[in-house]
């Protein structure tokens, strides 16, 4: 459908001038996809009655199928005078346009025709001067207009109203025509006019039914299926909605025939007898089996519902293992149901079923990404394809498993088959499965053709051919991409233009592969090894399994089954040439095992060579080349195999005069600097390698030295390696000792000397030599173990006083501020630690069995002693460092102490003292810092004292601590200034409230220091007034007072019991003032209530009243209630 369609030329005429539109808004508006799908709708189905055209929010035109909301232009309503589809002959005779105000026009209308126009017309009053007839034409048409509103109404709401006959509104049923009784009650009414109303009201009521039965049966008739039979791929949502609104409907048909009114008119018809009171009767018969139907479906769809909507929420790649309980979910639906197990209905179900699945992989796939896909990177896009082919598969089987289980449940007895050609179910699915497997089919060619551009040929002209294969995916990517552009969605099977464009890229992909042969013909041409040539396949072989390419390069694949016995040959000469060469072998192994190994690298070429004959195998069927191949391969692995028996017979016999020589040798031996060694060493690890070697080569036959020392290996190993580790151990312990601690090993290291002097008289051939060396090795070890236990515990010790400097005898509380003295976790730290230090050189004592008298023993502590001072002293410059930096207004970043200023009875106080009680504070800080000292116990004899002592003689920590002080005096010269300024306040506490409100009471003011007397002058309102403000006023001055201030950036002072107790002074000060006023008010109101009794109060009540209010001052309930009265 297009913007020219013929169909479309009343609408556009008629909104054109409505909504005052020029007509490219109007072409624009029409050649919009969704806009077109939507007129399409309108034209083509049958149940589609209604357009509506409007401009939206956005000042643009706006088109549906159903009534919109919250619109308060115009709207363009395009009915349908029948159901009947559209076209450009009945367009003009078939469509009704009318322009509406919003979405109230309706309401509105009826509304006014129910409430003001009807009434009114029907009253005699107001008719009684018209022309007969007059009245009653304009009511009969204001009635029907109201009905057409309430229908279109409840159309665009989705309901079928039944409009109701207006004259039962003003027809007196209590005057019913058949009530005897009151007919002759009523003598002296007009006869003959009763007779005509009751006519007219019959005519109303069977033209009511006539009307009731067309739109019960034209919504009865409305069928879920209508969309597909239209050409429409509906989903399974628009089946439950259908359902729904079907049976909400229905609910609201019956209320409105069990309505008075209905029943109103259907006593008329029965009394009557009329011919429409069974029409009427098969309306209600009619709605309660369509309510019944409607019940059940909808009952028994929302399962199915449920689990769709699950399985939308679901990643696309869960899909495939649900299909089998989505149709689990249709089985049941079709065997619970007593109305859905209908073929008509299932099959019209499935196929919305089939086609939600669709959509979900067209929206998963995107045909834009597919198209793009084909440039970009095909390989996720094909991984994407398959997964929705392997999705969309398991729900064709799911569907055949179903269809097979009720064809077995059918033959016992339990529910019947689906009877129907599963292609009316699946044909919208195989169509889109095909279009996915040609999709596939492409992204492989693309995928197999894309890595041609990182194919790179070697060679003479190998820049030339590749410069040919580049051109050659140029040109692929050149028909990628315009397949990629071209305007149509790959993933929509009704879009045939796709297969079109497809038909050409295969024939083009076809030309490119007779390209690509040729430059691989030439190239094959151009390799001049077996290797080379089976780079080449592998480099192709992507696309040499392509028949084409396959039958074109079948020549070159016979040439390189020919140079691969090329290659065998000069194996096999290259052999004959080098075998009698020893440089051609290794120097860094054996010369035997050399020998092997390289006749072991011949046979591995053999097999490499071997190895690209198997990589065009496949491609390449001729047996007898094939057995030629292999009897070539076979004569040279013989070949290979007898040099290697004679190069292992000569080995041997060397071996033996090496190991004849090696057990002759001591184990063991000095050199110069008085380190041990062991004899021969690289001789000894010459032969136990070869001998190794020997183990891997089972064939090579020993003689009798090799034999012995092979038998033994491993136990000569194990003492070789006993021994390396023992001298290793020995050399270590000379090596690394301290010049305190060598005295303390001298004794036990002459004693192992004269222990070792044993093993250099000993050979390798010798009885016992791996008891001995265990033996010997014992004491090593031990000797060694325990001079690295002390000198561990010598590293432990260090390490512990190097973690002192670590510690953290002084910091910051929650608030930032210093805690008072030294914390009790790092003084039991360090007794624990003294006292572990001290443990530990009782442990080295025992070690190295000192006496504690002797001299090397109390150097030895005096070495440690040294150092436990050292770390002491780092702890405590350390700590008063943290103490003078955070009492430093440059670097101090947070309040290190605090203190609170007060209000007491001799005035503001600063609480501890800043001059005493802090510089008591830090004083006894600075004394659990060099407290910290004297924790760890002495490890020095010779020395006395603890070590405090010593570091209290320190000048930098001398240096530090008077720093400190020197910075606590410069901030109580600020805290003092800080009194100062506060104490302007002065005179809330130090003056008499109960003096001063005299001298108020007096003089109206407070009198100067200098004023004796002066004129006596009663205070006025006023006066008070401005005693009141000026506390306020300075409340609020104090209300702003800063909670905390911090003295050059260390010293936090809390101002809040200052300022409370400042705010409360001033409270007191003000209630003299106001309890006054509150006294002169209770007075007035005394003197009003006796009439005269006393003397008139000098304050106005009112403004008393005003003022105290103004302060915040209520006044009592028993005053207020005086006060009211």
């Amino acid at each position: 459908m297009d913007g020219k369609d013929e169909r479309l030329e009343p609408v556009r005429g008629f909104a054109v001038k409505a909504l005052r539109l020029d007509p490219e808004t109007w072409r624009e508006f029409v050649s919009e996809e969704e806009n077109q799908v939507t007129f399409s709708t309108f034209f083509n189905t049958q149940d589609c009655t209604h357009l509506f055209i409007c401009r939206g929010p956005d000042s643009g035109l706006s088109v549906s199928l159903d009534f919109p909301k919250n619109v308060q232009t115009k709207v363009i309503c395009v009915s349908k005078t029948g159901r009947e589809v559209i076209s450009k002959e009945n367009a003009r005779k078939s469509l009704m346009i009318e322009e509406v105000q919003g979405e109230d026009a309706m309401s509105f209308i009826i509304s006014v025709s129910e409430e003001v126009t009807c009434p009114l017309l029907s009253n005699p009053e107001v008719s009684s001067s018209w022309a007969a007839g007059v009245a009653e034409e304009a009511l009969r048409f204001l009635e029907k207009q109201k009905n057409e509103a309430l229908v279109m109404k409840a159309q665009i709401e989705g309901r079928t109203f039944l409009p109701y006959p207006d004259a039962l509104r003003y027809h007196n049923f209590h005057d019913d025509i058949h009530d005897d009784a009151l007919h002759e009650d009523n003598v002296h009414d007009d006869r003959e006019g009763r007779k005509l109303s009751d006519v007219k009201l019959l005519h109303a009521c069977d033209s009511t039914i006539i009307e009731w039965a067309g739109l019960v049966s034209e919504f009865l008739q409305q069928d879920s299926s209508q969309p597909v039979l239209d050409g429409l791929k509906p989903l399974p949502s628009e089946e439950f909605h259908f359902w729904k609104n079907r049976l909400k409907n229905l609910h609201f048909i019956q209320r409105q025939l069990m309505s008075s009114r209905a029943q109103q008119v259907a006593s008329v018809v029965e009394q009557a007898e009329s011919v429409y009171w069974s029409t009427l009767r098969d309306i209600y018969r009619d709605v309660q089996e369509g309510l019944k139907e409607a019940e059940d479906v909808t009952l028994n769809l929302t399962p199915l519902q449920e689990k769709l909507e699950e399985v939308e929420q679901m990643e696309y790649q869960q899909l495939g293992d649900n299909m089998a309980a989505v149709m689990e979910e249709v089985r049941l639906l079709w065997i619970r149901s007593e109305f859905y197990c209908k073929p008509c209905r299932i099959v019209v179900l499935l196929q919305e079923v089939c086609n939600l699945f669709i959509q979900t992989s067209r929206k998963f796939l995107r045909g834009e990404e597919v198209m793009r896909g084909l440039v970009s990177d095909p390989g996720p896009v094909l991984d994407d394809v398959r997964l929705v082919i392997w999705t969309l598969q398991a729900l064709k089987e799911a569907y055949s498993q179903c269809r097979t289980q009720l064809e077995n449940q059918q033959q016992d007895g339990v529910a019947q088959s689906w009877d129907f050609p599963s292609h009316l179910v699946v044909f919208h699915l195989d169509a889109f499965l095909k279009r996915l497997q040609n999709i596939q089919e492409v992204l492989c060619v693309s995928l197999q053709l894309d890595q041609l551009d990182q194919t790179v040929l070697t060679g003479v002209s190998g820049r030339m051919w590749t410069d040919v294969v580049q051109g050659v995916y140029q040109d692929f990517v050149c028909h990628v991409t315009a397949l990629s552009d071209c305007n149509c969605d790959p993933v929509d099977p009704d879009d045939q233009s796709f297969e079109l464009h497809l038909d050409q890229f295969h024939v083009q992909i076809a030309d490119l592969e007779r390209r690509l042969v040729s430059v691989l013909s030439r190239a094959f041409g151009d390799c001049s090894s077996p290797s080379s040539a089976a780079k080449l396949v592998e480099m192709f072989g992507f696309v040499l399994d392509r028949p084409l390419i396959q039958d074109q390069l079948r020549p070159h694949l016979i040439r390189l089954v020919e140079m691969i016995l090329v290659e065998l040959d000069q194996t096999e000469l290259l052999f004959y040439s080098q075998r009698e060469k020893s440089a051609t072998f290794s120097k860094f192994s054996p010369t035997a095992a050399s020998g092997l190994c390289w006749t072991q690298q011949l046979r591995l070429r053999a097999e490499d060579t071997l190895s690209h004959y198997r990589t065009v195998e496949s491609l390449y069927l001729d047996s007898g080349e094939s057995q030629l191949v292999l009897q070539r391969f076979q004569q040279i692995v013989d070949l290979l195999q007898d040099f290697r028996e004679r190069v292992r017979s000569d080995w041997s016999r060397q071996l033996d005069s090496d190991c004849a020589f090696i057990l002759e040798q001591p184990l063991i031996q000095h050199d110069q600097q008085g380190m041990l060694g062991v004899t021969f060493s690289h001789k000894l690890e010459a032969a136990l390698r070869e001998l190794r070697c020997v183990s891997r080569e089972t064939d090579v036959k020993l003689r009798p030295f090799a034999a012995g020392l092979f038998t033994c290996r491993d136990d000569i190993t194990q003492t070789y390696l006993s021994l390396s580790h023992m001298v290793s151990c020995y050399n270590q312990v000379l090596r690394d000792v301290l010049q305190v601690e060598l005295p303390l090993i001298q004794d036990q290291l002459q004693d192992l000397n004269r222990t070792l002097s044993e093993l250099q008289r000993n050979t390798w051939s010798c009885e016992g030599v791996q008891h001995l060396v265990d033996q010997q090795r014992q004491r090593v070890l031990l000797f060694h173990c325990t001079v690295s236990e002390a000198r561990a515990n010598m590293d432990a010790m260090t390490h512990i006083v190097q973690g002192w400097a670590e510690l953290h005898l002084l910091q910051r509380s929650g608030e930032s501020l210093l805690e008072d003295g030294a914390t009790e976790q790092s003084y039991r730290v360090l007794r624990e630690e003294g006292q572990q230090l001290l443990r530990l050189t009782q442990v080295n004592r025992s070690l190295y069995r000192a006496e504690d008298s002797s001299q090397s023993w109390i150097k030895y502590l005096d070495y440690i002693d040294d150092k436990v001072q050292d770390g002491l002293f780092q702890l405590l410059l350390r700590s008063l460092h943290f103490l003078s930096d955070n009492m430093n207004p440059q670097s101090c970043r947070a309040a290190l102490l605090a203190v609170r200023l007060e209000l007491q009875e001799t005035g503001s106080v600063f609480e501890p003292s800043v001059s005493g009680g802090l510089s008591d504070l830090l004083k006894t800080i600075i004394t659990d810092v060099y407290t910290a000292a004297s924790l760890p116990p002495r490890i020095s004899v010779s020395r006395q004292g603890n070590y405090q002592v010593s570091l209290q003689q320190s000048p930098k920590l001398s240096a530090l601590e008077q720093e400190v002080m020197r910075r606590l005096l410069q901030v109580r010269e600020e805290a003092e200034r800080l009194r100062a300024g506060l104490n302007r306040y002065s005179y809330l506490w130090q003056s008499n409230r109960r003096r001063v409100m005299q001298e108020f009471l007096t003089y109206s003011r407070q009198l100067g220091p200098e004023e004796l007397e002066a004129e006596k002058t009663p205070p006025t309102l006023k006066d008070f007034q401005r005693e009141i403000e000026s506390l306020q006023r300075v409340s609020r001055e104090v209300a702003h007072l800063d909670d905390v201030i911090v003295l050059h950036n260390w010293l936090q002072v809390d101002l809040r019991p200052f300022r409370d107790s400042l705010l409360s002074l001033i409270y007191d000060w003000r209630h003299v003032y106001t309890e006054y006023l509150l006294g002169s008010v209770r007075n007035s109101l005394q003197q009003l209530t006796q009439r005269g009794g006393g003397e008139e109060s000098r304050f106005p009540l009112t403004e008393t009243i005003i003022l105290l209010e103004a302060a915040g001052v209520e006044l009592p309930e028993h005053l207020a209630a005086q006060l009211q009265c």
